[in-house]
């Protein structure tokens, strides 16, 4: 029951609570920088302020890159035209040679099909408009919650305290130790993927020969972040940038390759090192939190749902009432007891 009514609340209250706990996982990132600044004698107010300027710098710093790169894919206009038109009459040529259906059946049936597309623009633009509103009010919120959380951080402390005796303080203080330590490793690693992701992709890609590679590493690197379905997504747009900048089919292939090498070093050496063992999830747990969490929340669900849980297992574990859901999510396959043994 209780478990029901959480989902309940998730959905019906995503607006105000995924930005909340992006404000809340933020602000544990935040806190190192926030006492180097009251370590200066910086007022606790104006300190917080600059944590969050330097958030919204980096942002910025973020998307004019991207943007920039957007112009230079939008100032080879004509000769991403010119590679498309010739994509797509070698696709006709392969239809009309593999199925028999000549180039005016093809294009007939596209006509076809693009007229009933027609039908669900308004849908889609209701959609599109939803969705930038709920983007625009994510963000607006984050700045204020960050804020407000830093700043009554006491507060909410002893809130906490009060729910527990005095001889459990010391347990609580364990739980939100390592939750700080979980969190700051996963978003500190996070942080550092998308810098050699970004940076081993362009690299590698440069040296292969393709034209915007700075664009597919960037966009890789940031969908990467949502676990399992953004790499995925981000290998599909890169063969639709490839496609569009390059008349070569072999190109097509070296992005690909290029993309599984970085996923290869990210996976089995880099990321395991950066974040360590600290992030001790299951792939069953992982995947269907994450599952979950986009039908509940959608993408900002799907970004937080692997520390969510991360959190929730060092409260679990910390729990003699709740251990046999720690175990549940965790890594951990040995298993000794009452006569039984690892299947």
């Amino acid at each position: 029951m209780g478990l029901f009514l959480i989902g309940v609340i998730l959905v019906i209250g995503h607006t105000v609570i995924m930005p909340l706990l992006m404000a809340f996982f933020i602000s544990v990132m935040l806190l190192p920088v926030f006492r180097f600044f009251r370590r200066l004698k910086v007022p606790e107010t104006i300190s917080i302020v600059l944590c969050i300027l330097l958030v919204i710098m980096a942002l910025v710093l973020v998307i004019w890159l991207f943007t920039s790169q957007i112009r230079i894919l939008v100032h080879d206009y004509n000769k991403i035209e010119q590679h498309i038109s010739g994509h797509f009459d070698a696709l006709q040529a392969w239809i009309n040679k593999t199925f028999g259906v000549s180039a005016a059946e093809q294009v007939l049936f596209v006509k076809r099909q693009s007229s009933k597309g027609f039908s669900y623009a308004g849908n889609i633009a209701s959609g599109a408009a939803g969705s930038a509103s709920g983007t625009l009010l994510f963000f607006g919120l984050l700045p204020v919650y960050i804020f407000l959380i830093i700043l009554y951080r006491s507060i909410f402390l002893r809130f906490l305290l009060m729910w527990f005796p005095a001889e459990d303080h010391n347990n609580v203080a364990r739980v939100l130790l390592q939750t700080q330590v979980v969190v700051k490793s996963y978003l500190l690693g996070l942080l550092i993927q998308i810098c050699y992701i970004t940076l081993l992709l362009w690299g590698i890609l440069a040296l292969l020969g393709i034209d915007h590679a700075l664009l597919i590493g960037i966009i890789f690197a940031f969908l990467n972040l949502i676990p399992y379905l953004g790499a995925l997504i981000g290998n599909i747009i890169g063969v639709l940038i490839t496609l569009a900048s390059s008349d070569k089919s072999i190109h097509i292939l070296y992005v690909l390759g290029a993309i599984a090498l970085v996923q290869l070093l990210d996976n089995n050496i880099l990321m395991p090192r950066i974040v360590g063992s600290r992030v001790k999830l299951n792939a069953l747990a992982s995947i269907l939190g994450i599952i979950l969490a986009g039908t509940m929340t959608g993408i900002a669900g799907m970004f937080l749902a692997l520390p969510v849980l991360a959190v929730l297992k060092i409260i679990f574990d910390h729990s003699t009432n709740l251990r046999k859901w720690g175990v549940l999510l965790g890594a951990e396959k040995d298993f000794k007891g009452a006569g039984l043994r690892n299947p």
